[in-house]
């Protein structure tokens, strides 16, 4: 049997979200492959988890580029000729705040760059790859701050304000970066059902990656997103999870 591949977007740090989703993945038998802009920061991270006996590799993809997101598409096509799992993990949050009522459109255009398009079009680079696999999964990691009606951060019930290592921080664009990236996981489950490629987004919850920071720990919110990494054949798609259980949005 062909060992399935996954390729897990924005594994920067040991601490989060990305690094923890590669670790139980590979405990599952996947090959794990992390990317990060930087080679430098995703080289190691593949080392920590090769010497846990997980089979990892690195290489450098920055989503906002487009030369990035091709070369790495030739290089997983050469090395595997396929690519079983995709997670869209890798997202900015804003950490300056909003004064009055003026929001650095700036700042937005450069956080829906990476949140929005950048996921839109690694998916779309990675379609050939994904139809190969015969049984393809992508999760993109999303934010109940990005529904309407979840009940504690949904865009109607949230105050606009989510506690992090920063402080109060405004999530006002973070929350709309997160809306549409919901919207695309609806759009890509219609586009790739024929090609058994399934599409869902998971909101890992709020989650402790920083020394001190409130939420719970990764591992809960990383298991969260390998559960739709891992839903069977005729599973749902084009839907919107949290701990394997659907949630409004």
């Amino acid at each position: 049997m062909t060992m399935k591949i996954a390729l897990i977007t924005g594994v920067g740090r040991k601490e989060g979200l990305g690094y923890t989703t590669a670790k139980l993945l590979g405990s599952e038998g996947f090959k794990v492959i992390v990317t990060a802009r930087s080679l430098e920061k995703a080289a190691p991270l593949a080392e920590s988890l090769r010497s846990e006996g997980i089979d990892a590799e690195s290489e450098a993809l920055d989503i906002t580029q487009e030369a990035s997101v091709t070369a790495l598409v030739a290089t997983i096509e050469q090395k595997h000729g396929k690519l079983d799992v995709l997670v869209n993990n890798a997202a900015i949050l804003p950490v300056k705040p909003v004064v009055g009522l003026t929001t650095n459109l700036e700042d937005v255009k450069a956080q829906f760059d990476t949140n929005f398009i950048g996921t839109w079009r690694v998916s779309q680079a990675f379609f050939a790859l994904l139809k190969a696999s015969g049984d393809a999964r992508i999760v993109n990691v999303s934010s109940s701050a990005g529904s309407f009606w979840e009940p504690n951060f949904g865009l109607v019930n949230n105050p606009g304000f989510e506690m992090s290592q920063f402080g109060d921080v405004p999530i006002g664009s973070y929350s709309l970066s997160k809306l549409a990236i919901n919207g695309l996981t609806l759009k890509l489950s219609q586009d790739y059902k024929d090609n058994h490629i399934l599409v869902n987004s998971v909101c890992p919850g709020l989650v402790a990656t920083y020394p001190g920071s409130p939420g719970r720990p990764v591992e809960d919110g990383a298991r969260s997103i390998v559960w739709a990494a891992l839903i069977p054949n005729h599973g749902p798609t084009g839907q919107f999870f949290r701990d394997g259980k659907q949630i409004p949005w």
